[in-house]
């Protein structure tokens, strides 16, 4: 990866997700018979597509993130899913996925998710899907995953049948064909996504599910470090720190460090530092400072404040005058009747004041009047009548100047106002805004990928990946162990770093045998190449039976029923223990009848 020049500053470019448009469906997908809908679930992107050749269908039609919206209360049409919403940043807290993990969980927004798919692709068919379904899944997923998916499948939009497949070695079988190796092969496959990352050995094809390993670090994890570091660097932009920016970070700027300690070093170097480090640009507004404004500007904006003030002041001298002589009317008419001696009435409506007596009515006749009589006097002052100093305004203004706008307010703003300002020193430095807000991205750089090695840096108590590997190598022979290390396939879009083959190739150098041998590969495309071996496993495998389950093993065998092929999970049914049934009781032996007593 080039380096950039020290005074060159990267954009964040933001970008917003654009509504998906309603497909039509295509007759080639229809005749002679309805063709596979291959859908890669993942839990951070979801990639729906045609299982059909031709140019046309080689690339998924859908590809949106995992992610549905809704406010607690709204209706189910109100729901927001994937590419319609534009921006992820303001609905964040509303935000839910199906996933924990890399396990579909909610299978409410996991319908929501389906719907979305057969709606964009056009699929209008009521009661039905008549498609078949292609789907991905975790490696080991749990039977009762599988059977709530089957059940939603099957029940729901009642597809003929449904084929799952692992969605790294679909990555695996299509990285296979594309290198022209001879099926099936052995190899380990180091998958890594958003949530969870993966060791996969497969052996002859399979996938040998009781040596595979997860380690609960994946992307996500990287872009919450990510984010926790630059908010902890850069305090006064912590809102501008966002999750969507910090994946953007991590794809553009990180990459994996062959020697972790050693390029440590090296970014203590002060001319290295100034050659790599990455400035990220953070949008800001170039708005005039106060300080820039000239005198007569400045003298200008005090007098139209000062206007403001005074208007306000007079419109709530006026309204307070007008409450204050309807309140003293109704107060007046209350005295009225004790001078009319309709006592019973004027005990009555004391009572409605929240008075006790006569005398307490006095007094508030006596302040209200008062009220209102400096009330007129300040109006008419107001008015020009009589002259008036600021000095005797600003004592009833600080409530109004709360509800002014801060940034026409002057904080040096006094009582001499109509004297001109001493010119601004000419030599005062310049605020340069554009370099305030600017990230700099150093060891960061290379810190947040460095957790799939080392979970610990995140207080993660887990084993890195190669850790993992090489706990996975020792439960093999030598002869299998040399087998799987010739195929080490590397997938998924958590492993896009640069630099990342050359560094599980420097720690498998490290922990394999001497003079031993190993190849490391990238997929072709990490991200889409798990779609891409599930669309070529359903063209292969349209026609055949392998690897289907059909409506009929669905209702005969249960929701948790898996058929096996190159790409899925091995089914291991759950055994239950019947309970043996209690040997009965023996009966109580009867009582003999007591001989009775003579006398």
């Amino acid at each position: 990866m080039a380096s950039p020049t020290a005074s060159k500053i990267f954009p964040f470019r933001d970008s917003r997700a654009v509504p998906d448009p309603v497909l039509e469906l295509s007759p080639e997908c229809l005749h002679p018979t309805p063709v596979p809908i291959v859908i890669d679930n993942g839990s951070f992107q979801t990639r729906a597509g045609w299982g059909c050749g031709g140019d046309r269908f080689d690339e998924p039609s859908l590809i949106f993130k995992s992610v549905a919206a809704r406010s607690r209360g709204a209706a189910r049409s109100e729901t927001q899913i994937g590419n319609d919403i534009p921006n992820l940043e303001p609905l964040r807290w509303l935000l839910k996925s199906q996933f924990d993990r890399n396990v579909v969980v909610n299978f409410e927004i996991q319908e929501l998710m389906f719907d979305y798919i057969f709606m964009h692709l056009g699929i209008t068919t009521e009661g039905c899907v008549e498609h078949p379904v292609v789907l991905t899944e975790s490696p080991c997923n749990p039977l009762h995953s599988r059977q709530m998916m089957s059940e939603l499948l099957f029940e729901c939009y009642r597809v003929p049948r449904v084929s799952y497949g692992v969605d790294s070695l679909y990555s695996y079988y299509h990285n296979t064909i594309k290198r022209g190796l001879d099926p099936p092969s052995t190899g380990l496959v180091i998958s890594s996504g958003y949530h969870c990352s993966h060791v996969l050995p497969v052996l002859n094809g399979r996938l040998d599910a009781r040596n595979c390993k997860r380690i609960n670090v994946g992307g996500s994890h990287s872009a919450s470090y990510l984010q926790r570091l630059l908010q902890l660097k850069y305090p006064g932009h912590l809102a501008a720190i966002t999750l969507s920016r910090m994946e953007e970070c991590l794809h553009q700027h990180c990459y994996i460090a062959q020697d972790y300690q050693q390029e440590l070093d090296r970014w203590r170097c002060g001319e290295f530092y100034e050659k790599e480090v990455h400035r990220l640009q953070l949008p800001f507004s170039q708005k005039l400072l106060s300080n820039t404004l000239s005198a007569e500007e400045r003298l200008e904006r005090r007098s139209q404040q000062l206007r403001r003030l005074q208007e306000l002041n007079a419109r709530r001298r006026e309204e307070k005058l007008q409450l204050d002589q309807e309140r003293l009317e109704r107060l007046l008419s209350v005295q009225e009747l004790l001078e009319d001696g309709l006592l019973e009435q004027f005990h009555k409506a004391l009572v409605e004041l929240n008075m006790d007596s006569a005398e307490e009515l006095q007094s508030y006749i006596n302040k209200l009047s008062l009220a209102v009589e400096q009330s007129k006097h300040k109006i008419l002052q107001a008015e020009g009548i009589v002259e008036v100093e600021v000095v005797d305004i600003k004592p009833e203004t600080p409530d109004l100047e709360q509800t002014l706008d801060e940034s026409e307010l002057e904080p040096e703003f006094s009582e001499d106002h109509t004297e001109v300002e001493k010119p601004a020193n000419p030599v005062q430095p310049m605020f340069n805004l554009a370099e305030y807000h600017q990230l700099f991205l150093g060891t960061e750089r290379l810190r947040v990928p460095e957790i799939i090695f080392q979970p610990s840096m995140i207080g993660e108590e887990q084993a890195g990946i190669v850790e993992t590997v090489q706990y996975v190598l020792d439960r093999y022979p030598k002869e299998q162990q040399g087998a799987l290390v010739q195929n080490v396939l590397l997938t998924g879009g958590n492993l896009m770093y640069p630099g990342m083959r050359e560094r599980l190739e420097r720690e498998l150098l490290a922990i394999r045998p001497f003079q031993s041998h190993f190849q490391v590969s990238m997929a072709s495309n990490p991200v889409l190449d798990a779609w891409y071996g599930a669309r070529d496993w359903a063209l292969l495998y349209t026609d055949r039976e392998e690897g289907w389950i059909t409506r009929s093993d669905y209702e005969e065998k249960g929701g948790e029923y898996l058929k096996e092929h190159c790409a899925s999970n091995t089914f291991i049914p759950m055994s239950i223990a019947k309970q043996t049934p209690k040997a009965p009781e023996p009966a109580p032996a009867p009582i003999a009848p007591s001989t009775p007593i003579t006398g």
